[in-house]
């Protein structure tokens, strides 16, 4: 009950948008005594929230603790679908297993998993992903598309535009997106995107997005082998940054373009990704599993496969590589 209260008033404040509101407003909407709302508010302040209290306006929050619980995330969201259902964790091994049982469940469409701290944290070819407590974003998607199979890489791409465009609007810096699934500040990686599916041979029934963010990182911070190739986003800014607050634009942002690429199909998902993608017309290496393939990186094609001209003049389509600038 207690929970339901909190969730209630944290909605009450989200939709005041930072004007005031009266405690008799506040008890009316969340169905308690004006006693039992200063009580909550006390609670609130307790937990690092910041209220300003003024006599005949009521309380309005002016600052939030840098927290990704479901309350942080939910005070503010813009979104109908996305981060609307929130499973959190202090600490999990992966926020994939995760989503992945609840998706198997019967999770609604637009669930996330959010955690402080993942313990075995995944990255692509099951490379471990480094997420310490209380420093980066450490979250699972759940989507239902009514896509082939075959278009459900498209989604890896339309994930690194909506991060590339969350990052870019709220700190100003300008990520760059490495194919497939790689965003890098200055040429160090600081998002890493894993997507993966619930199939059966011709029918999609979830796909599981999870993204790593280094957000407020300190480069002493991260294990010796992984600083001259990893940063966050204080390491760029030197600003400490609000977690719930990059996450609430990020699932926003993937609101609006998932809802472009279910009415309009990939092409101006395309457009975007290539708009930001920092291989394209350079010569590369690829590295498969199949071997090593050199060439000009001319474009991804419509299901997201990467394009390369060998020296040959002839097109190789990659599916899943390492990519190296030449």
């Amino acid at each position: 009950m207690q929970s339901e209260l909190r969730t209630k008033l944290l909605k009450a404040f989200s939709e005041a948008d930072g004007e005031f509101i009266s405690g008799q407003k506040i008890s009316e909407l969340i169905g308690c005594s004006r006693t039992a709302v200063w009580k909550h508010v006390e609670e609130l302040r307790k937990d690092g929230y910041e209220l300003e209290a003024v006599r005949r306006q009521g309380y309005r929050i002016t600052k939030k603790p840098d927290k990704v619980s479901e309350n942080e995330i939910q005070l503010g969201l813009k979104t109908k679908m996305m981060g609307r259902y929130i499973h959190f964790e202090q600490i999990v091994g992966s926020t994939q297993k995760i989503a992945q049982s609840l998706a198997t469940e019967g999770a609604v469409e637009g669930t996330i998993v959010v955690a402080d701290q993942q313990t075995s944290g995944r990255g692509r070819m099951s490379r471990s992903w480094y997420s310490p407590s209380g420093t980066g974003i450490w979250m699972s998607m759940i989507i239902r598309p009514n896509i082939p199979i075959h278009s459900t890489p498209q989604l890896t791409l339309l994930t690194a535009v909506a991060v590339v465009q969350a990052i870019e609007e709220e700190t100003k810096l300008k990520p760059d997106i490495k194919w497939p699934n790689d965003i890098l500040i200055n040429g160090k990686k600081v998002v890493g995107i894993l997507t993966e599916l619930q199939a059966e041979a011709d029918q999609v029934h979830s796909v599981i997005i999870g993204t790593g963010i280094n957000v407020n990182q300190k480069l002493e911070e991260f294990p010796e082998e992984l600083q001259n190739i990893a940063t966050s986003i204080q390491i760029e800014t030197g600003i400490i940054w609000e977690r719930a607050l990059l996450i609430q634009t990020m699932l926003l942002k993937f609101e609006k373009l998932y809802l472009l690429y279910l009415t309009q199909g990939f092409k101006p998902i395309k457009l975007l990704w290539e708009s930001y993608a920092i291989s394209l017309n350079k010569e590369i290496v690829a590295r498969t599993l199949n071997g090593s393939f050199q060439g000009k990186a001319i474009g991804i094609n419509d299901q997201g496969v990467l394009l390369i001209e060998l020296s040959d003049g002839s097109i190789k389509e990659i599916y899943s590589a390492d990519i190296d600038a030449q």
